[in-house]
């Protein structure tokens, strides 16, 4: 291997070019991961389907099991047997639902639609029959 030859006055040092190097490189590195996820669909953000699954699922169960606890509690407290459970579980069963509805509403917000395919109808072809 051979050496460097000395450069003295005729351009930036070699400690200037390995740092633009390596800037270079990094910038490039960090568009290369913004591309691929961008490719990917996996944002910082964004959530896989199963996620998004358990998460709406975990939110219904825990407004049902939690209004259900609230009303066996009011039972117990002003001795209202079972209509306290039951007022209370529906309250939580309607909470579950409108829990699930605003967030099924943040995700279609959140990710555009796809685009739509060209439509052909008769008429079309028969213009280009023409």
């Amino acid at each position: 291997m051979s050496k460097p030859q000395d450069t003295k006055g005729e351009g930036p040092s070699s400690g200037e070019v390995t740092r633009d190097l390596a800037s270079r490189i990094a910038s490039a590195q960090r568009g290369r991961i913004i591309e691929a996820n961008r490719a990917s669909g996996n944002g910082p953000d964004d959530r896989t389907s199963l996620a998004r699954g358990m998460r709406i699922g975990t939110e219904f169960v825990a407004a049902i099991v939690i209004g259900g606890i609230l009303g066996y509690l009011i039972d117990l407290g002003l001795n209202t047997s079972p209509w306290g459970l039951l007022i209370m579980f529906m309250l939580g069963f309607a909470a579950g639902i409108l829990n699930v509805t605003r967030s099924v509403a943040e995700m279609n917000a959140a990710s555009p639609p796809p685009p739509m395919p060209p439509r052909h109808d008769a008429e079309d072809d028969k213009r280009n029959e023409q």
